[in-house]
């Protein structure tokens, strides 16, 4: 009898101890591995009906991202999810694997909902990437991220091919980018939830969150997140004990003038999902605070979410429906924001204050936060944003096929669009680059171009059989938008997909050009007239032979139309 007692007690230990994530294991120290923790999925994928673990699109690092989806009616088609009205919440975690803390919270999650410790509601489904950045998770050290309290070893950021996957959702240089598209537009979700740690200063508070820009979301879904839905999500934290409160960049801000909402453009996975009429939130931990901490404020935050879905879930699909039919209908777009400092709401900040002592390592002063001297403050939170730069919606977009790099992206985000049958004349508006600049550096593997400036003109063009045509008031039209217009902060061609416009192909001999050119100017008046006021206006000019010919050949028809001439036209309304 002691015998069988001995070995029932080592079943229900090993049992127990085969639930506990190593984070738990070790205490609060460790994050799981790469093959941890997609392992952790498959156990419960076999063990549960709750869990459903899909293998997804590949990755950089040579693994394919997986899908883990949780329903508590043990049903997995996102479809009839929606046909249903439950709410779809996906989680991203370790898209940056140096911040780990999502990835060992969402393992717990899952196992507390199948083990009913956390209640599901019927009206929500769960679906998880459980390691984002394979390639990034793979490169474990304990090093790179210098400022953070935790665990032992993690991940690093860049991926296999060194890039920031959080600057990549509308460039899609790496397979990751190019996968998530496909599960984000396979589950359509009401909600993403992407989990970081932040950097910067010390404070009180372990949890911040960024929401996506209210304004960005347009009047009725934007207002329903900033008045409705998010005061839920803090209220909820707070009765958890976590004094939550919106991320900002606490080191360069003068709390004296006050603090900005974190800036979203669709380069960022909760600027991407804006463009879908998706509610994102990327919940940043604090650094310093110690990682089992961390790990904890994530879980209840996940928690939250599920609470506050569920009992939100009617408004949610509605709301978006809403927001749906109300970008379908518009005929003014911003495609760039600035925030109105103007307006502003306050939040009550925690911090410490700042103070000075010898550095051990420089033998100077340096600055520390002082946690013995803590203080409550209300500042001043610029969280509305202004359009900065607007565009008219075009009855429809061509593309000349040869761009297929952004029309398989365009395909890929679910844009509808058809070829032509035959070769066409069509009118046309098209943009000319008359003014950009470009980083000097690389950013993300690629020098973006900023600062642009277009003119535009109304011609007839001659387009082949094939050309793709893009005809608006489809679901996709704010990414399409944003995509297409050379001018919005992360179009195609700010990530430099058209630069091939921007070198001349073709040029001139001056000895040899010169006698055209005079020949050119007998013929045209019209250039006669702009030659003769640019010379009166401008003398540098006027005593530039190299710069008059120049002029001359960029005024005539013997300039090459594809230089600076964007590609990409318009049909308009």
């Amino acid at each position: 009898m002691k015998v069988f007692c001995c070995l029932f007690l080592l079943f229900v230990v090993q049992s127990s101890n085969a639930q506990l994530t190593p984070f738990e294991k070790s205490g609060g120290n460790e994050t799981a591995t790469y093959l941890e923790a997609i392992n952790w999925y498959q156990v419960f994928n076999k063990q549960s009906s709750y869990v459903s673990l899909k293998t997804m699109g590949p990755t950089d690092a040579g693994y394919p991202l997986h899908l883990a989806m949780i329903s508590s009616d043990g049903k997995f088609d996102p479809k009839k999810w929606h046909q249903q009205g439950k709410i779809v919440i996906l989680i991203n975690n370790g898209i940056h694997p140096g911040e780990p803390d999502g990835i060992d919270a969402s393992m717990m999650l899952v196992r507390d909902i199948i083990l009913k410790k956390v209640f599901l509601p019927s009206n929500v489904v769960l679906a998880v990437i459980p390691i984002y950045n394979i390639g990034g998770a793979l490169n474990r050290n304990a090093y790179t991220r210098a400022n953070q309290n935790g665990p032992v070893e993690y991940g690093f950021r860049g991926n296999s091919q060194n890039l920031d996957l959080n600057r990549d959702f509308t460039k899609a240089d790496t397979k990751e980018a190019r996968s998530f598209t496909e599960i984000f537009h396979y589950l359509n979700p009401d909600i993403l939830i992407d989990n970081h740690v932040s950097d910067g200063a010390d404070f009180q508070h372990t949890m911040t969150l960024i929401s996506t820009q209210y304004d960005k979301l347009g009047l009725t879904l934007g207002k329903f997140l900033k008045e409705k839905f998010e005061p839920k999500l803090y209220s909820g934290m707070k009765s958890k004990g976590w004094d939550m409160i919106p991320y900002v960049d606490f080191e360069t801000t003068d709390f004296d003038s006050g603090m900005k909402m974190f800036m979203d453009p669709p380069r960022y996975s909760t600027g991407y999902a804006a463009l879908f009429n998706t509610l994102a939130f990327m919940p940043e931990t604090h650094m310093l605070k110690p990682f089992k901490q961390r790990v904890s404020s994530t879980y209840d935050l996940m928690k939250t979410f599920i609470e506050e879905s569920s009992s939100s879930a009617k408004a949610i699909k509605t709301q978006r429906k809403i927001a749906a039919e109300e970008w379908k209908n518009k005929i003014s777009y911003p495609i760039r924001w600035k925030s109105d400092t103007a307006s502003n709401d306050t939040i009550l900040f925690k911090g410490y204050n700042k103070k000075y002592k010898e550095s051990k390592a420089t033998g100077l002063q340096k600055m520390y936060y002082d946690h013995d001297d803590s203080f409550e403050k209300k500042v001043k939170f610029f969280n509305k944003f202004l359009p900065d730069v607007i565009v008219i919606k075009p009855k429809a977009y061509i593309i000349p096929q040869g761009w297929y790099e952004a029309i398989n992206l365009l395909k890929l985000n679910k844009v509808v669009m058809s070829q032509l049958k035959k070769d066409t004349t069509i009118s046309v508006k098209a943009y000319r680059i008359k003014e950009y600049k470009s980083n000097a550096r690389a950013y993300e593997k690629h020098h973006k171009n900023y600062g642009v400036i277009v003119s535009d003109s109304i011609i007839l063009c001659k387009f082949q059989k094939g050309d793709y045509v893009i005809n608006m008031n489809q679901p996709a039209d704010r990414y399409i938008i944003e995509m297409l217009e050379p001018t919005g902060d992360d179009s195609f061609f700010s990530w430099n997909f058209f630069d091939g416009i921007l070198q001349q192909k073709e040029g001139y001999s001056d000895y040899r050009w010169d006698d055209i050119a005079a020949q050119t100017l007998k013929q045209d008046e019209v250039l006669q007239k702009a030659l003769s006021l640019k010379k009166s206006t401008d003398v540098k000019f006027a005593n530039d032979a190299g710069s008059i010919l120049d002029f001359i050949y960029k005024n005539s028809a013997f300039y090459e139309k594809a230089h600076m001439q964007y590609p990409i036209y318009r049909i308009e309304l």
